[in-house]
């Protein structure tokens, strides 16, 4: 039984183009590998990154597998019909600046489409594009260059925007993704932005390394102190507005706890 796309903690971004990556994901704990086509991969490589997806996804993985397409002509025409002939779960739509890309995209391709923002456009129109998907993921690398960014000055001047991805989705009832850590040898770095990102509400975060699933998914999953405290609040829960552990709870908190529950046993 596939996860439902809130459970998902770590979204592991491959090449399409590269068959030892594909089959090593195989054997990895993330909820779900993208087979990109888009930056990923040289232009002569396409063609035949294409049809490695549709194999790839054919063969399946562990957890979810989705098919970032191209934003482009002319691979973005091939492909549509493609991720629509695939046995991909999702399609992810690149440097979305309107709803009418994942409308198109979902319309051609007969899958639910997560939608990439990554540009301020696209976060000035979030709140429209996230009703037409099933989520959204931060593209914060293109959305940093399109801001004007320096790069190495942190997170901070991207809050806004994460934030503001994240309203979006949760007003349209979808899933919410951070974006990537480039650094692979900081895994110190990579922990600590998925604290801030788990603390921001996101669902998980996407990743460009296998050696950073392990600490998303136990970082965008809950703690065991966390489990034992929704447990305790759903057993003393009785309805309505009560006083639990010295604080005051009501059916928000239980349907928070119920969801911890759920995300720790996925």
């Amino acid at each position: 039984m596939k996860a439902d796309l809130k459970l998902c903690r770590s979204l592991l971004f491959l090449p399409a183009s590269n068959p030892r990556a594909i089959e090593k994901a195989r054997g990895l704990a993330a909820d779900m590998v993208v087979l990109d086509l888009e930056d990923a991969v040289k232009p002569e490589d396409k063609d035949s990154a294409r049809a490695a997806a549709v194999a790839a996804a054919a063969e399946g993985f562990p957890g979810l597998c989705a098919i970032r397409i191209n934003s482009r002509k002319p691979w973005y025409e091939a492909d549509l019909p493609a991720a629509a002939a695939s046995r991909a779960d999702y399609v992810i739509v690149p440097m979305t600046p309107g709803p009418e890309a994942p409308i198109a995209a979902a319309g051609a391709t007969g899958k639910p489409v997560l939608a990439m923002i990554e540009t301020a456009r696209g976060v000035l129109n979030a709140a429209a594009i996230a009703p037409a998907t099933a989520g959204l993921i931060a593209g914060t690398n293109d959305l940093a260059a399109d801001l004007g960014l320096r790069r190495g000055g942190g997170r901070a001047a991207l809050v806004t925007a994460l934030q503001t991805i994240l309203l979006a989705a949760r007003a349209a009832g979808v899933a919410a993704f951070d974006g990537v850590h480039n650094r692979l040898d900081d895994p110190e770095g990579f922990a600590a932005q998925c604290v801030e990102g788990a603390s921001f509400g996101f669902d998980g975060k996407s990743l460009i390394h296998p050696s950073q699933i392990d600490s998303a998914n136990r970082l965008f999953g809950p703690s065991g102190e966390e489990v034992a405290a929704a447990k305790r609040l759903l057993a003393a829960a009785t309805g309505g507005a009560e006083r639990f552990e010295g604080e005051m709870i009501e059916r928000m908190h239980v349907e928070q706890a119920r969801r911890v529950l759920a995300k720790a046993r996925a």
